[in-house]
């Protein structure tokens, strides 16, 4: 059941997991901006302490489900859990263009892209870390002329960026993706604060659209099962008709 605070969206808490709706635009880690600018910041003015401890990590711009730990015991169990890919993720997301298939699985090795001047930038590349993503086509739609598709995600692999670089390299990428869509000056001017007109109408809208909807995995003899409602800007991007 979701429950809201002036901190946190939460899920579900009990006295082992805290379980939170990250909205976009919120980083993970902190920042020197105070506690409130980051989810681990907020999560520790809400505990009171500065045990709890995120067991899996989403970007700044990304919104859903995020699971913290109440201690440490438990995030040694969970840390391992998720490091050894036994959790099950659902995103969605809308991209750019009219997928053509229905359903389809992107096997694409990831790794540093080196020619770019963004320092976190990743792309597809033979010598990578082996990544694949399954893609479900959920509706095609138009956007004040602009061609979309709502697809869902499901990562095989936890690669950085993973999502938004083979949606880009499949010839559809997240909208609103800022480094991996038209143009990563746009995310250099982000990140100085000087985006202009221009890149916001190429944009679309403040954030990209990728949303951590789901989480599933099997811990302590029973099946945990997660999901963050989809967010007001995501459902109006992607209309049911």
């Amino acid at each position: 059941m979701l429950t809201a605070t002036p901190l946190l969206d939460i899920l579900h808490e009990d006295d082992n997991l805290l379980v939170i709706n990250k909205p976009a635009g919120l980083v993970c880690h902190p920042t020197r901006e105070g506690e409130l600018s980051s989810a681990i910041g907020r999560v520790r003015l809400y505990l009171g302490h500065a045990e709890g401890r995120l067991v899996n990590r989403l970007d700044r711009e990304t919104s859903g489900v995020v699971v913290v730990a109440r201690n440490g015991a438990v995030a040694g169990e969970l840390g391992r859990l998720f490091g050894q890919g036994a959790i099950e993720k659902c995103y969605l997301a809308v991209v750019h263009g009219h997928i053509a298939a229905d359903a389809f699985t992107i096997d694409a090795a990831l790794g540093r892209d080196d020619g770019s001047p963004v320092a976190i930038k990743d792309r597809v590349r033979d010598d990578g870390a082996p990544a694949r993503t399954t893609v479900r086509v959920l509706r095609r739609f138009l956007h004040d002329g602009l061609e979309c598709s709502l697809v869902e995600l499901t990562p095989r692999s936890g690669r950085k960026h993973q999502l938004r670089i083979h949606l880009a390299h499949a010839g559809h990428p997240i909208v609103g993706d800022k480094l991996y869509g038209a143009d990563e000056q746009i995310y250099l001017r982000f990140t100085t604060r000087s985006l202009t007109d221009a890149d916001r109408q190429t944009l679309v809208f403040e954030h990209h659209a990728l949303h951590a909807w789901r989480l599933q995995f099997a811990w302590r003899s029973r099946t945990w099962r997660f999901e963050a409602p989809v967010p007001a800007y995501l459902g109006e991007f992607a209309p049911t008709e």
